[in-house]
C-alpha cells in the first residue's frame, strides 16, 4: 500500500519518530548504532530527545531505513515499509472467560433514530470552533453488484469470513442476527452502510492505546472523555456504542482527521473495529473484538493492529474518504439497519434519519442576535455511488416552526411578558434549586438557585407535540417532554421550550452548578431528570425532591402563562388541528397511577392510502410478571361514537413482541416501543378526515 504523503506542517519531535521507525523496522537501536559506526548511548540520546544526529548523519539514517532526506529532517510520516493492511482478532481470555457480544450495545435500541441522536451529541461536544457549527452529515448508501464486491474486497471481507461464520453458529441472540445478516448478504447480494461525518469537530486525537479521544473510541468501553469544560451532552461513554449496535454486522469502519497531530499528521487516521460474540476458529479460540490496521511492531503491541494514514486511494475504496482538511471524524455503519421494523426501505430510512435530527436537535439549529446556531445537519442516499434521494438538509423552522420561533425570540430578545398575538413568544423563569455535593456546603443546604428559562407560543396548525414542555440543557438536545398536569379548562393550544443549565446561553456559577446537577440526574438515553445511581450518591440528601420541585415549578409556571392569554388569531381556527390522541387512561379510572404504563412519544402519519402508521414509546413501572397489552385504534369523528377500526399491522422491537394483537412485554423491561398500521378498509371515514385516538389498556387476562 503506498504511503501517503506528508500532509501537516510541523512534525513531531525527532526523537519519538526515529523510535518509531525503529519499531516498524523491527530494527534495534544496537543495529543501527553499528551500522552509523555511532555507540548505543548516542543513539539511546536521539531516541530520548536528549540530543539530534547532525545532517549527514540524518541523511544516512534515510538510507538504511530506505526513505528520502527530506522525510528524515521533517519528520512527518512513518517510512514507507508496505507493511500489510489485516484484521487482528483478540485472542479468548486465559482465564476462559467470554462475552457473547458487547454489551454496551444492549443499552440501547439498535434504531436509526438512536443512532442518529447519539452520534449527533457526540459531534456537538466535540465543536472546535466556537464562532461556527458543527457540521453532521448522514449519507445512506446502498451496495450490489460490481460496487458491493469492490467493497468488500477494500474491507477485506474473506478475513473476516471465517469469523463470522463460526460466531453465527452459537444459540446467543447476537449470533442468530449474525446468521440472519450473513444469510441475507448470499442471497440479496446487497448491503447498505450509512457514513456519518462530522465536521468543525476535534477528530479521535490522543495517542493509540494510552489516555485520549482515539482510545476512548476505538480500545475502550464506558471512557467518555469530554474535554467541553462540563457542557458536554453525553457522560456514560456509551453513545458510541449505537454505531455498532445498528450495524447488523457489528461492523464500523473510521477515518478521523485531527484537529491536533498525532505522529506528525492530522489527515486520513484510518482503522476499523468489529464486535463479535465469542468463538472458534480451527480450534482457536476468540475473544470477540477486532481490528482493522497496521500490524503495530512495539514490542508491548507486537501484533495489534493498529491505525494507519490511509491515502486518497484507499478512503476511496473503504468509502471514507472526507470532503476538504477540516476536522472532524468519519464513521462507516457496515449493514446499517433499523432495528424497530419502521423504517425498511431506503426512502424511510432517509426520512426516520432527516425526522429524528429534526426531534432531537431543532433547536441546537437555530440561530439569533445573541448566539448563532451550534449545528448544521443533512442527509442523502446514494446508490452505487449515485444520488438516490438529493441532500436534504434539515431545517428546524420547516419541521418545528413554533418552537423554532419561540427559541428564535429569545435569542434576538424579541419575547414578551405576556401574549397577545398569536406570533408572539413569552418568557417567564423556572427556578431550580441546586442541591450541594456530599462533600460541600453544611448538612441541609438548600443550595443554589439556578433561573431556567421557559419560553411559551401559540401552536401552530399542524403541530404534533401539543400543550408540552420540550426541556434541554448543554447544547440544546432534547432531554424530555413534559405535559404539565391541572391546565385551566379550554387552554388553548401552545408549544414551550425549557431551558436550563448552558442551554440558556449564559454563563456563572449557578448555571455550571444547575448542568451538573441536571446531568448527573440523566440515565444512559439522556431522555429524562430522574433519580440516578451518580445523582443519590453524589448529591446531598433531598436532590430528587428538588427535581420534583423543579418539574412543579415548570407546571405552575406553565398555567400562571396560559392563565391569562388573551390571544387574537387573524386567520381563523386551525383545520383538523390534533389529528392523533393518545388516550392511555383505559382501565386505569381517569387518571393513571404511577404503576401502570404510560406513552412517553408518539410518531404518526397517514400515507397515500390513507393508512394511519403510529409508532408508540411506553414507559413502563417496575413489574414481576409480563405486560400484555392490547393496543386499540378508534377514530374520533365530528359525532356519534368513537368507532374502532382495525389493526392491517402490528409489530413490536426488541424491548417487546406482537402476539395475536397484543403486545407482549417482559418482567423488568422500563421502556418499549412498538408500531402499528391501520387497515383503511375498515375506516368509517378518510384517514385525513378524522382524529385518531388510541387506547393502550391491559389485555384480558393479562399479568401486571
Amino acid at each position: 500500500m503506498p504511503d501517503p504523503a506528508p500532509n501537516a506542517p510541523h512534525g513531531e519531535d525527532f526523537g519519538p519518530w526515529l523510535r518509531r521507525q525503529l519499531h516498524r523496522a523491527g530494527m534495534p537501536q544496537a543495529e543501527l548504532a553499528a551500522r552509523l559506526d555511532k555507540t548505543r548511548a548516542a543513539v539511546s540520546a536521539w531516541v530520548t530527545g536528549r540530543a539530534e544526529p547532525r545532517e549527514e548523519t540524518k541523511a544516512r539514517i534515510a538510507e538504511i531505513l530506505g526513505t528520502d532526506l527530506a522525510s528524515v529532517l521533517s519528520h512527518t510520516g512513518d517510512v514507507p515499509l508496505n507493511r500489510p493492511i489485516h484484521w487482528h482478532h483478540r485472542r479468548a481470555h486465559a482465564d476462559g472467560g467470554r462475552e457473547y457480544g458487547n454489551a454496551a450495545a444492549f443499552a440501547f435500541d439498535a434504531d436509526l433514530s438512536v443512532l442518529a441522536r447519539e452520534a449527533t451529541q457526540n459531534s456537538l461536544d466535540e465543536r472546535v470552533d466556537d464562532r461556527s457549527p458543527v457540521r453532521v452529515e448522514y449519507t445512506l448508501h446502498e451496495l450490489d453488484g460490481a460496487h458491493l464486491d469492490a467493497f468488500l474486497t477494500a474491507l477485506r471481507w474473506d478475513e473476516l469470513l471465517p469469523h463470522y461464520e463460526e460466531a453465527a453458529r452459537g444459540n446467543q441472540k447476537v449470533s442468530r442476527s449474525l446468521h440472519a445478516a450473513l444469510s441475507d448478504l448470499s442471497q440479496e447480494r446487497r448491503l447498505r452502510v450509512l457514513r456519518v461525518d462530522d465536521y468543525n469537530a476535534a477528530g479521535l486525537t490522543g495517542p493509540e492505546y494510552n489516555d485520549g479521544r482515539f482510545a476512548a473510541v476505538v480500545r475502550r468501553q464506558l471512557d467518555s472523555h469530554k474535554n467541553t469544560a462540563g457542557r458536554a451532552g453525553g457522560s456514560y461513554g456509551l453513545g458510541k456504542a449505537t454505531l455498532w449496535a445498528t450495524s447488523r454486522f457489528g461492523l464500523v469502519l473510521i477515518n478521523s482527521t485531527l484537529s491536533e497531530p498525532h505522529e506528525g499528521l492530522t489527515s486520513g487516521r484510518v482503522i476499523g473495529r468489529v464486535d463479535l460474540p465469542w468463538h472458534e476458529v480451527e480450534g482457536e479460540p476468540f475473544a470477540g473484538p477486532a481490528w482493522l490496521g497496521e500490524p503495530d511492531t512495539d514490542p508491548e503491541h507486537e501484533g495489534v493492529s493498529r491505525s494507519w494514514w490511509a491515502d486518497d486511494e484507499t478512503q476511496r475504496r473503504l468509502l471514507l474518504r472526507r470532503s476538504g482538511e477540516e476536522p472532524g471524524t468519519s464513521f462507516l455503519v457496515v449493514g446499517a439497519y433499523d432495528a424497530s421494523g419502521a423504517a425498511e426501505t431506503l426512502q424511510e430510512m432517509h426520512d426516520k434519519l432527516v425526522s429524528s435530527l429534526a426531534d432531537d436537535f431543532w433547536a441546537a439549529m437555530i440561530g439569533g442576535h445573541s448566539a448563532g446556531p451550534l449545528l448544521e445537519a443533512r442527509v442523502t442516499t446514494l446508490r452505487n455511488g449515485q444520488v438516490f434521494i438529493p441532500a436534504q438538509k434539515v431545517d428546524p423552522h420547516a419541521h418545528h416552526p413554533a418552537l423554532s420561533r419561540a427559541l428564535q425570540a429569545y435569542l434576538d430578545g424579541d419575547t414578551v411578558t405576556e401574549l397577545t398575538a398569536a406570533d408572539q413568544v413569552v418568557r417567564a423563569d423556572v427556578p431550580l434549586v441546586v442541591s450541594p455535593l456530599k462533600d460541600q456546603g453544611r448538612p441541609r443546604d438548600k443550595g443554589c438557585e439556578h433561573r431556567a428559562v421557559l419560553l411559551l407560543t401559540p401552536a401552530d396548525d399542524h403541530a404534533t407535540r401539543i400543550n408540552q414542555v420540550i426541556c434541554m440543557r448543554g447544547n440544546r438536545m432534547t432531554i424530555t417532554e413534559q405535559r404539565p398536569r391541572d391546565l385551566p379548562l379550554g387552554t388553548p393550544d401552545f408549544q414551550a421550550v425549557l431551558l436550563a443549565g448552558y442551554a440558556t446561553g449564559r454563563d456563572g456559577e449557578d448555571v455550571a452548578l444547575a448542568e451538573a446537577f441536571l446531568r448527573a440526574s440523566e440515565p444512559p438515553e439522556h431522555d429524562r431528570w430522574d433519580r440516578t445511581q451518580e445523582l443519590t450518591t453524589a448529591y446531598q440528601r433531598g436532590a430528587l425532591t428538588r427535581l420534583k420541585e423543579f418539574r412543579t415549578a415548570i407546571d405552575q409556571t406553565v398555567r400562571t402563562l396560559v392563565g391569562k392569554r388573551d390571544v387574537k388569531r387573524s386567520n381563523g381556527p386551525a383545520a383538523l388541528r390534533e389529528l392523533l390522541k393518545l388516550d392511555t387512561t383505559s382501565g386505569a379510572g381517569g387518571r393513571r397511577a404511577q404503576s401502570f404504563p404510560t406513552v412517553r412519544n408518539v410518531e404518526a402519519r397517514v400515507d397515500e392510502r390513507g393508512a394511519w402508521h403510529v409508532t408508540v414509546h411506553l414507559k413502563l413501572p417496575d413489574a414481576e410478571d409480563p405486560w400484555v397489552l392490547s393496543p386499540v385504534a378508534k377514530f374520533d369523528v365530528r359525532s356519534g361514537g368513537r368507532p374502532s377500526v382495525e389493526w392491517e399491522l402490528l409489530v413490536g422491537s426488541e424491548t417487546c413482541r406482537a402476539e395475536n394483537g397484543t403486545i407482549v412485554i417482559q418482567p423488568g423491561v422500563r421502556t418499549a416501543v412498538f408500531s402499528g398500521v391501520t387497515n383503511p378498509d375498515s375506516h368509517p371515514v378518510r384517514g385525513g378526515y378524522a382524529r385518531l385516538a388510541v387506547d393502550v389498556p391491559k389485555a384480558r387476562g393479562g399479568a401486571a
